[in-house]
């Protein structure tokens, strides 16, 4: 089949997990043999990353009604020159620009990627501008069919994990001074209230108080949650067995570590970190919200419990840390999931969103 022809268009300016997915998608397709460009904002962390891996990005500023203006004009023309088969839109800024173009051009399909579990205000960047939409979970794909947006015209593409090579040694527990036989519950995410971080701790000071092998190492960073929890720990008295790494490159070394995972999240489109804690080998714990049911497998890679219900997460806590033989099942459960059937990897996202691609460029014609 001829390769497609596909731009890519993103507003936002940071670098965060959005980002690193619409990253991880262009190199994807790109093996997979397609054309892959980007549309961008100049000050974007997004540019240099891209070209860097030698693609092709345009820069527009974005923002305001005199940027969103020069911004149609702009991607008119960067449209008519590039012949692009695919327009995927990730935020609201850039859906509202490239879609305007697009609509204008009369060609070419317009797809907006849905990343985020809260709540959407205005639906025209979901309904009327893009002709498809995809997401990153069932549960933010029922959501988005529950505001307007038919059922026929979404479709659901998991964001992938680049799988790192198996860790022969972790040095965490070195570096913490911790034992062999000593149990640790790894925790990796970005510091903010809505990731459960209290909840967790509340949830494992009981059992700590008579299993003194017992640790929680926190891996992520962010103010002022991190202060915040910080604080919360020496209020406890459980600094020597709370310990906070902060940002850390080197997260599968962390994740080898561990004995087992858990995040208390109270909102999440996806959780990918999920699916990097099972690739690692560990049984992983997740609250019943977002799409993290669909990271996992409920009691065969891992426990699910319901959200900021602090009594079900120690129990199932306590499930884990004193059944060995558990932990051991469940996180080879995981790893074989991840690893071995390639549910989340970079080709079965390729595979997935050619399809859908094509599917709907058909439906158009």
């Amino acid at each position: 089949m001829q390769p497609l022809r596909i731009l890519h268009t993103e507003a936002a300016v940071a670098f965060g997990g959005q980002e690193h997915r619409i990253f991880k998608e262009l190199h994807a397709m790109r093996d997979r043999g397609h054309q892959l460009e980007a549309v961008c904002q100049p000050q974007a962390q997004l540019v240099a990353r891209l070209r860097d891996d030698g693609f092709v990005v345009h820069t527009i500023p974005m923002g305001g009604t005199k940027n969103f203006i020069k911004g149609v004009v702009a991607m008119r023309g960067i449209l008519r020159r590039g012949n692009y088969d695919v327009i995927n839109t990730h935020s609201r800024i850039d859906t509202l620009i490239a879609g305007t173009a697009g609509r204008l051009n009369g060609k070419p399909l317009i797809v907006r990627t849905r990343h985020l579990a809260n709540k959407v205000g205005s639906m025209l960047s979901y309904t009327w501008l893009p002709h498809r939409v995809t997401t990153v979970s069932d549960y933010v794909r029922r959501y988005l069919i529950s505001r307007g947006v038919p059922e026929m015209r979404i479709a659901t593409i998991y964001s992938p994990i680049v799988l790192p090579p198996p860790v022969e040694r972790s040095t965490l527990r070195d570096e913490l001074g911790l034992a062999s036989d000593d149990i640790v519950v790894g925790c990796v995410a970005v510091m903010r209230a809505k990731k459960g971080h209290r909840d967790l701790i509340d949830a494992l000071a009981p059992l700590m108080a008579d299993r003194p092998q017992l640790h929680l190492v926190l891996v992520g960073s962010g103010s002022p949650t991190f202060e915040q929890v910080q604080a919360y720990v020496a209020q406890l008295g459980l600094q020597s067995r709370i310990h906070m790494l902060g940002t850390r490159r080197d997260v599968p070394n962390l994740l080898a570590g561990c004995d087992l995972f858990a995040l208390a999240t109270e909102q999440e489109a996806s959780g990918t970190v999920y699916v990097e804690a099972q690739a690692a080998g560990l049984p992983v714990i997740g609250t019943r919200v977002g799409g993290v049911a669909e990271m996992m497998r409920e009691d065969l890679t891992g426990l699910l419990v319901p959200v900021k219900d602090v009594a079900a997460l120690t129990a199932a806590l306590q499930r884990l840390i004193d059944d060995p033989g558990l932990r051991h099942r469940m996180g080879q459960a995981g790893n074989r999931m991840v690893r071995e059937e390639g549910v989340f990897s970079p080709e079965r996202l390729a595979e997935r969103t050619e399809s859908v691609y094509r599917k709907w460029i058909g439906e158009r014609q």
